[in-house]
């Protein structure tokens, strides 16, 4: 129904109490845990359902040991310690998928040639994307560490060579301890940030 709300303990989870991660427990994710948060968070929208964002995660030891020379070394320590890293990247080729996932018009002719719009589109919504991503594996019982302290050439050249996608940000996932973790930061109030006219 379109006036139910979720309650205060889910809001809570995805939003109030949810911090972004330093530390971690020894607790692996299943595959099957990982693909949930995948189809959960598919269903946000993109503009003309452009999808752009791609997943690959992380979470072998070797795959990690590829990654790790690319990592700022703030985040080296935490990133190795998480259950998985999610790289997730935005397809410049995301236009060539609209017959299907917008088949009711010629979406495709909108972006071909035109590499100003196909840039500007991927990454915004490769960036809703990944904020969805955030709260649904938040909704899954899941704790997330985002970072962009990384080398993006680096990372695409490790795991996107030749292929049209470039890395957008870094997302550890896994279940969470309060290891260096920072108090919690301000944020702005409704009147510093918002205006209704």
């Amino acid at each position: 129904m379109p006036d139910e709300i979720i309650n205060d303990a889910a809001m809570d989870i995805i939003f109030r109490d949810a911090r972004t991660r330093n530390g971690w427990k020894d607790r692996d994710i299943s595959r099957p845990l990982v693909q949930a948060v995948y189809d959960l968070m598919k269903w946000g929208p993109t503009s003309a359902n452009c999808s752009p964002a791609r997943f690959i995660f992380a979470q072998s030891d070797a795959a990690k040991a590829r990654l790790k020379p690319h990592l700022s070394a703030g985040n080296v320590d935490k990133t190795l310690s998480a259950p998985c890293c999610v790289i997730i990247g935005n397809d410049l080729d995301f236009y060539e998928k609209l017959p299907e996932l917008f088949p009711h018009t010629d979406a495709k002719s909108w972006f071909a040639g035109n590499e100003s719009l196909i840039e500007e589109t991927a990454m915004r919504n490769g960036t809703l994307q990944g904020a969805y991503f955030m709260i649904a594996a938040r909704a899954l019982g899941l704790d997330c560490g985002p970072m962009s302290g990384f080398d993006r050439e680096g990372v695409d050249g490790e795991f996107f060579a030749d292929t049209n996608i470039r890395s957008n940000f870094l997302c550890n996932i896994g279940y969470g301890n309060d290891d260096n973790l920072f108090p919690r930061s301000p944020r702005l109030d409704f009147n510093e940030a918002c205006q209704v006219i």
